[in-house]
């Protein structure tokens, strides 16, 4: 059995590779890795042991200059779309493709080397952003480059992990090998809660909110609920799963927990106010990776700001690896 060529475009810190690796274990080698951001550099590099450095922005790499490969992994992001749609649109293309979003790169690149799939990953609402006019025009720059598309929204909750996170996936074949029809999977594991993602451990007090900054998220929610308006701040149960984890705005705050372990209230950190005496903790970035189905022996090189971060920008891997292994099995038969 042959071993499969993959390059990692957008690659954060190899949320996406590290399903494909699973999946396809010693059949797939990862040529080429990109990504700009120096702090997810750093946790990649702590993560994968690969013999040539990552490139930074890929807007500036030149094509012809990435190995030949036979999987692109590619989970570029929504808000180049958004900022088009706002400044110009898709007026400004690359052979009638959508130019100035980083979804380009993917298609130039692609075009050069004519990879067997590409995979994509995205929000779920990519696929009504500008009225769907976006995704159609993605599909079409893939089917126009000589592809078959498939594509589904799939929720992480069923693979394996206590997290309700719907995203898109999406799977485009070279013709040659396309099949007539691509099955995604549908669900796993759907068992999973937060206490099977809790830390075995007390966690340190800097995670619990001070009893100020709790008050101020009742008050808040109080008005916003007056006003019949949602608000982020939201306690989930242990038996329960975690709302999708973001990174910014109310992220944290969204997805909070009682843990009454930590008997140690001392303030190790600057707060207004004490800790609050009800237990209520924020999830630990290890509970976050968690939560993203990374395993324990994932390091975490970083400073908590940056994982949540990570994290929340990250895929799923479960659902990731899920995918990869009906991929693998149309690539064996191809």
């Amino acid at each position: 059995m042959s071993q499969f060529k993959s390059i990692d475009l957008f690659a954060g810190f190899g949320d996406i590779r590290l399903g494909f690796d699973r999946a396809f274990g010693d059949d797939i080698k990862t040529v080429f890795v990109s990504e700009w951001d120096e702090y997810a550099q750093k946790t990649y590099k702590a993560n994968f042991d690969d013999n040539f450095e990552i490139a930074g922005d890929i807007t500036k790499i030149d094509e012809k200059d990435i190995p030949t490969f036979d999987i692109c992994l590619a989970g570029f992001t929504c808000q180049a779309f958004s900022l088009a749609g706002q400044r110009m649109g898709f007026e400004d293309n690359y052979k009638g493709m959508c130019r100035g979003t980083l979804f380009m790169d993917v298609a130039r690149i692609c075009e050069c080397h004519k990879p067997k799939v590409i995979f994509c990953e995205n929000v779920k609402g990519l696929v009504i952003h500008d009225r769907g006019r976006t995704f159609k025009i993605i599909c079409k720059t893939f089917e126009d480059l000589g592809y078959t598309v498939f594509h589904k929204v799939l929720n992480s909750k069923n693979f394996g992990v206590p997290q309700n996170r719907e995203r898109i996936y999406l799977v485009a074949f070279r013709n040659d090998i396309a099949p007539k029809e691509f099955i995604f999977p549908e669900v796993t594991d759907n068992t999973k809660r937060l206490w099977d993602i809790r830390e075995q451990n007390p966690v340190p007090a800097k995670y619990y909110l001070s009893d100020v900054y709790v008050e101020t998220l009742r008050r808040h929610k109080a008005r916003h609920e007056s006003k019949g308006n949602g608000f982020g701040y939201e306690i989930r149960d242990w038996s329960d799963v975690a709302g999708a984890i973001v990174c910014g705005g109310m992220g944290r705050e969204r997805n909070l927990v009682i843990d009454k372990r930590q008997k140690n209230l001392t303030p190790t950190t600057h707060i207004k106010g004490s800790i609050n005496k009800e237990g209520i903790r924020k999830m630990t970035p290890r509970e976050w990776a968690r939560l993203q189905g990374f395993p324990d022996t994932f390091e975490l090189p970083l400073a908590d700001t940056h994982l949540y971060k990570q994290f929340g920008n990250s895929v799923t891997v479960n659902v990731i690896e899920a995918i990869a292994v009906k991929i693998k099995e149309v690539l064996d038969n191809a």
